[in-house]
């Protein structure tokens, strides 16, 4: 991001340029710098007078003010925690910290009691106008006017009411390039501090990349940064891809230095605007990239899981929802309660570092879970690594986990690798299905969480590490440790909250999981959005047990809205592929289905003397004898099974495993 900190002309070369100026309508050349005579221009064709102490001062209404929150409440919730820091970083000092919207109007300030008073009296509050037409030369107006970071000192404030402040203001923009805002610090002008220009531009980059992260949360992100241990800090270069590698954002860091603009942004992929192929970049590995200059640039393409359900239906006062797809608003439920729950209580002790262990059926989201409770933390702008631990061979996982030296065995880079867990120091570290961790390495991990130390393979030296950890299982770990699979005091160290995630069936929020990802689905497809659903092909998805839970339910919906024609908005049964129509429609039918099965098949016993059984439970024996004899029968071929049952082969799968066959 380009700025300007100009030398300051005196008082007395400011008071001949404003006589001059008032004088003959033109600043004269020499006295002040180039930048400051444009901006004076700029106000005086604008009308205003700089001696006119009795002139308005702009202030909108309390109803514009509202709406302008509104309108503005995703920048000031990434905003207002940066402000705190400053302002914790200056209390007492007599300054002010404001935000405007990108109109110049203020739409949050903090300070010190004292100065605030005195900044009133300019009207230096929220609901005030501060752009260059309204209040001419102002580090706001002016930083809005330039679109760069600037200083405006004392007497260079064009209305003299206006001299005793000085300001240092940087713009805030989008991921796309676009003006958000301006980050602004006030402060009586004989009180001036150099370094307040340094900060209030580092507090403005870190506005942007909470902002970046937010906008990007799906996307695939490249780090960059001209030091390898620079990447994951506060001064990196983000870029933000699509699934198909197109450039969607960039910080001004990595704008900069990738020579992007707002104009190109969103015209064309990595490797074309750049040079830089991204799909040769493994991720999470760190490269050497080609940069302008001198200087090399090194980047990091982030590991990415694409979560299939965003968690924000789990905040506590979730943001107004679109109508569920077959039912009236006012009868759906956006938020499972058990959710709910879980997140909150998971973000208390993980607010004061305390492990977190999540528990949950295969594909009951407990990733997106992890990912939730880290992006809503204070890490949430530091890596989130995640590692699964049954899906790494138990000869490689040691090296992945803990990294290695270069040469420490046959295959190893050159360069050696830090590890995973060394690449979420300041972060989180994600360890799913931790009940899958091979023993031998159980002890080392316990002895990294009680040290804060690893020391890589074929290392020596211990390098120490700070993260927040988060493991996830399907497996019952206390069974584990009673067969002596998993150890105990490791279990401890893990456990310091257990949250149970319910598996889809049990959540109470369906239709809401629905819209959320037919909604996303359809934008990462580019196609029009689903507005309904068949009423009865809802409400057999909703009484589906589905087996493999969120994974299972976006799988079917994707592919659903794969086979929509270009211009269909509503789903039906014949979208649906034949399996899933069968195994949908099997709850209804399937007591009638598995009993003719059963008459075909075996006799009914009678009943026990004295006992009349239900017929519900009389059918279920008989419909779980019959499927025994049928598939032992078959010699355990499911296919035939299933046609002489007259049922699908996933509903003889899930009554099997009902049955505990």
């Amino acid at each position: 991001m380009p700025h300007r900190l100009e030398h300051h002309p005196s008082a007395t070369e400011l008071q001949q340029a404003r006589r001059w100026m008032l004088e003959h309508g033109e600043v004269p050349q020499g006295l002040v710098s180039e930048s400051l005579s444009r901006s004076w221009q700029r106000s005086h064709h604008a009308g205003l007078s700089p001696v006119d102490m009795l002139a308005d001062q702009p202030i909108c209404t309390a109803p514009d003010l509202k709406q302008a929150l509104e309108r503005q409440h995703e920048f000031l919730a990434h905003a207002r925690p940066v402000m705190e820091f400053v302002f914790d970083q200056m209390q007492g000092s007599g300054n002010l910290v404001v935000l405007s919207d990108a109109r110049g109007l203020l739409l949050h300030s903090l300070g010190d009691t004292d100065f605030v008073d005195r900044a009133d009296r300019v009207a230096l509050r929220p609901g005030a106008l501060w752009h260059e037409a309204d209040r001419g030369t102002n580090a706001i107006g002016t930083a809005l006017a330039d679109q760069c970071p600037v200083v405006i000192h004392g007497a260079e404030h064009y209305l003299e009411r206006n001299s005793f402040l000085t300001c240092a203001a940087a713009p805030v923009r989008t991921s796309a390039g676009r003006l958000q805002g301006v980050l602004d610090i006030s402060g009586d002008q004989r009180a001036h501090h150099p370094h307040t220009f340094a900060l209030v531009r580092s507090a403005a980059r870190m506005i942007e990349d909470r902002l970046f992260h937010a906008r990007h949360s799906r996307d695939q992100i490249l780090r960059l940064h001209h030091l390898p241990e620079g990447l994951g800090a506060v001064g990196e270069g983000l870029v933000a891809l699509s699934d198909d590698g197109w450039v969607v954002g960039a910080n001004a860091l990595a704008q900069q230095w990738l020579g992007l603009d707002e104009s190109r942004i969103g015209t064309g992929t990595l490797d074309q605007l750049t040079g830089i192929q991204s799909r040769l970049m493994p991720p999470g590995r760190v490269m050497r990239l080609h940069a302008q200059g001198d200087r090399a640039l090194f980047g990091r393409m982030d590991v990415r899981q694409r979560p299939v359900l965003n968690m924000a239906p789990m905040q506590a006062r979730p943001p107004a929802a679109k109508a569920p797809l077959t039912q009236p608003a006012a009868s759906a439920q956006p938020v499972d309660p058990r959710l709910h729950d879980a997140l909150q209580r998971a973000r208390r002790v993980q607010a004061q570092g305390i492990a977190v262990l999540v528990q949950g059926e295969s594909g009951s989201g407990k990733e997106v879970f992890a990912r939730a409770l880290h992006a809503d933390g204070d890490r949430a702008h530091k890596p989130f690594v995640a590692v699964n631990c049954a899906a790494l061979p138990e000869t490689l996982i040691e090296a992945e986990l803990f990294g290695y030296v270069g040469g420490a065995f046959t295959g190893a880079r050159r360069e050696g690798s830090p590890g995973r867990i060394r690449e979420a120091d300041g972060g989180t570290l994600f360890l799913d299905e931790i009940g899958d961790m091979p023993l031998s390495l159980q002890a080392r991990l316990l002895r990294v969480l009680q040290d804060k130390v690893v020391v890589p393979l074929g290392g020596s030296k211990p390098q120490p590490v700070d993260f927040v950890l988060v493991c996830a299982t399907h497996r019952k770990l206390r069974d584990a440790i009673a067969a002596g699979a998993f150890r105990e005091d490791l279990y401890y160290r893990l456990n310091g909250l257990t949250v149970s995630l319910p598996a889809l069936r049990e959540r109470q929020d369906f239709d809401a999981i629905v819209r959320q990802m037919l909604d996303q689905l359809c934008t990462d497809m580019k196609r029009l959005p689903v507005d309904s659903i068949h009423p009865g092909l809802m409400q057999a998805m909703s009484r589906y047990p589905w087996p493999g839970n969120l994974r299972q339910l976006h799988g079917l919906l994707r592919t659903v809205c794969a086979l929509l024609d270009p211009d269909e908005r509503t789903l039906d049964w014949h979208h649906l592929p034949e399996d899933m129509v069968q195994d949908l429609r099997a709850p209804v039918a399937e007591a009638a289905e598995v009993r003719a099965a059963t008459l075909s098949q075996t006799e009914s016993p009678a009943a026990p003397v004295g006992m009349t059984p239900s017929p519900d439970a009389n059918l279920r024996r008989l419909s779980d004898q019959a499927i025994q004899q049928v598939v032992e029968a078959t010699q355990g071929n499911m296919s035939e099974a299933a046609r002489r049952l007259g049922i699908s082969r996933n509903t003889l799968y899930r009554r099997l495993k009902q049955i505990g066959h």
